[in-house]
């Protein structure tokens, strides 16, 4: 094995470049030919490769998105599009490939490994839902970056008494809306592992005045079963029994732009390395990830596809915080 890609694929993640810059070293300290392969899955199949050399990932460690581009590519979905995939890595005489990205480009990864193409993932996602790491590149600086929303709205809305809502980003998984409820002292955090209908939003927003508080703050995942617009109308709507109106502010894609912060640069440096030193060992078809704070490497049939729960307990232990 000589000549290995990396490409990213999916959402962009704070870290992502920490990553390609740590796979482009230690793949050269490691005897590989590194090339990068622009705008993921879709650069594949057309042969969009540029070569790596230590100065082409200088400079990168601090800036957010990634480097080489992503893109959304319907063909690789196909079976002719991932044989046109395979084709392009052999005409390119590429001997394996790193994959950073989330969910679905670790499902990528996986039916390339079937198709007997040796792929290394990293695991890059700020929604936290992918199996196989505790933590993925890009969830912690996301997050702080929504805890610095929530504190700067709390100051705010205890000036002039008023009630807000926070809509983060996570898609179907509301690790960010607890995480960032629970540390940004939040009066209630609707997710979408646990259904909340607006009516009991607005009973705990009440109720955090009714203690004395000079200000609510609601957290809401993008993608719990009601949005934050959606909870915002029923305020208006019902606005003469509920008492009081109700700011939505909802970050959107600010929570994955942005520098990457120490931990997600120290992380992304790991599961980059760790993938260059499972490929040194001959071991592909696996995903590089963090597990009791140690790189560990999980077999991609076991990550394809599979959604990492959220442990509730936590949700108890907002409500119990809340009070």
């Amino acid at each position: 094995m000589r000549r290995i890609g990396v490409l990213t694929s999916g959402g962009d993640a704070p870290g992502m470049n920490a990553a390609i810059r740590a796979v482009t070293r230690t793949g050269m300290a490691a005897g590989f030919e590194v090339f990068g392969v622009r705008c993921g899955f879709a650069g594949l199949i057309a042969g969009d490769l540029v070569p790596f050399d230590a100065r082409a990932v200088g400079g990168i460690i601090e800036r957010g998105g990634t480097m080489l581009g992503s893109a959304r590519c319907p063909e690789f979905l196909t079976d002719e599009g991932r044989r046109a995939a395979v084709a392009s890595l052999e005409s390119k005489q590429l001997d394996a490939l790193v994959i950073i990205g989330g969910n679905g480009s670790q499902a990528g990864a996986y039916a390339l490994s079937k198709l007997g193409v040796p792929v290394v993932g990293i695991a890059s996602t700020i929604d936290n839902d992918l199996a196989g790491s505790e933590i993925t590149i890009g969830v912690d600086t996301a997050l702080n970056i929504a805890l610095e929303a929530i504190d700067r709205l709390k100051t705010t809305a205890a000036s002039h008494h008023r009630a807000f809502l926070v809509e983060v980003m996570g898609r179907h998984c509301g690790y960010l809306a607890l995480m960032a409820g629970i540390a940004g002292g939040a009066e209630v955090v609707a997710i979408p592992e646990q259904p909340c209908e607006p009516e009991a939003i607005a009973q705990e927003l009440k109720a955090a005045y009714e203690r004395g508080k000079s200000h609510a703050i609601g957290v809401v995942a993008e993608g719990a079963k009601y949005r934050a617009a959606d909870i915002a109308a029923y305020f208006r709507d019902h606005h003469e029994r509920i008492g009081f109106d109700l700011r939505v502010t909802a970050l959107g894609h600010v929570q994955r732009g942005g520098a990457p912060g120490a931990f997600d640069r120290l992380l992304a440096t790991r599961l980059g390395a760790g993938a260059v030193d499972a490929l040194v060992r001959g071991q592909t078809g696996v995903l590089v990830g963090l597990l009791r704070g140690e790189v560990a490497m999980t077999p991609l049939a076991e990550v394809a596809g599979a959604a990492k729960p959220l442990d509730l307990r936590l949700m108890d232990l907002a409500r119990v915080l809340a009070r």
